[in-house]
């Protein structure tokens, strides 16, 4: 593995996703969440988690963009 040393935690819960990470983000060093392909004539369009996780999270976050 490239990046053995790298702790990855993966869990699930009930409730609102973006309280949730924004809550997950205080234990965290960095936080990764991922935005669909929207083809819009505004620009790329982020979804209400990954706007509510990138505004509110206290780590540094990273998006990833997937279809």
């Amino acid at each position: 593995m490239k990046y053995a040393d790298v702790e990855v935690v993966e869990q699930s819960h009930y409730g609102s996703p973006p309280l949730l990470l924004v809550d997950a983000s205080h234990e965290a060093t960095l936080m990764v969440v991922g935005r669909r392909i929207r083809r819009s004539a505004m620009g790329a369009h982020i979804g209400t988690v990954t706007h509510a996780v990138l505004h509110h999270a206290t780590t540094p976050v990273t998006v990833v963009v997937h279809d």
